[in-house]
């Protein structure tokens, strides 16, 4: 029978370490967010009306982005901007392609929610004289963001746990601290437990941030 004991002082010497990696998964979360809402929501609109190649590219963007692993979009970046002689960080090209990753599920989540609200606002504020970039604004946002607000959220928690296979690429995000502390200090599972620990407590805080931002946007749900 094993005579394992489980020290959390174990994991808590090490939680210095483990709060730097924390930091530099939030910043990936959010600039990859930043790059994924920027990038997605124009996409979103061509998919959704379906303009020629614009709306090819976003539907191909979706169905790569979609329907293969993470883990390989990230190989990929890596791996194979440097065979092209692309010198390019970890941190890089974690970002690149966790944006990557983003992209392809915003974009169906805004043309699902363009889809929701009905066309007949737009044309009727085409009608009035507003411009494309007018009707949008008052009339058709408005009503997409309440729609997407959580979907968005729900991507954004899963853009900051997509971040941990930064590790495998020598990023020292959250996970990569872990991994570290634990070839120095031989306790795996206290070192990953308080990581998965950290890890619940982000996803928390973000989910209660959100939850704030929508009472104080739109009232309670």
């Amino acid at each position: 029978m094993s005579d394992y004991h489980f020290h959390w002082v174990m994991a808590l010497r090490d939680l210095p370490s483990l709060l730097q990696g924390a930091v530099v998964t939030l910043q990936l979360t959010i600039l990859s967010m930043i790059i994924g809402v920027g990038v997605s929501v124009p996409l979103a609109v061509m998919r959704w009306q379906g303009r020629g190649v614009w709306s090819g590219v976003a539907g191909a963007w979706v169905d790569v982005a979609r329907n293969t692993p993470v883990l390989l979009q990230v190989y990929a970046v890596y791996f194979g901007l440097g065979a092209y002689g692309f010198n390019i960080s970890s941190y890089a090209a974690t970002l690149l392609a966790i944006s990557f990753n983003n992209i392809g599920y915003l974009i169906e989540i805004f043309r699902g929610g363009l889809a929701t609200v009905p066309r007949y606002q737009y044309i009727s504020g085409r009608s009035l004289g507003m411009s494309a970039t007018q009707a949008y604004a008052y009339i058709v946002w408005p009503q997409l963001l309440r729609i997407v607000f959580y979907s968005v959220m729900t991507q954004m928690i899963w853009a900051m746990l997509n971040t941990s296979l930064g590790l495998l690429i020598g990023l020292r995000e959250l996970a990569g601290a872990a991994e570290q502390a634990q070839s120095v200090n031989y306790r795996t599972l206290e070192t990953f437990a308080m990581a998965a620990l950290l890890y619940y407590l982000m996803a928390k805080l973000l989910i209660l941030g959100a939850e704030l931002l929508y009472a104080r946007l739109y009232g309670r749900r």
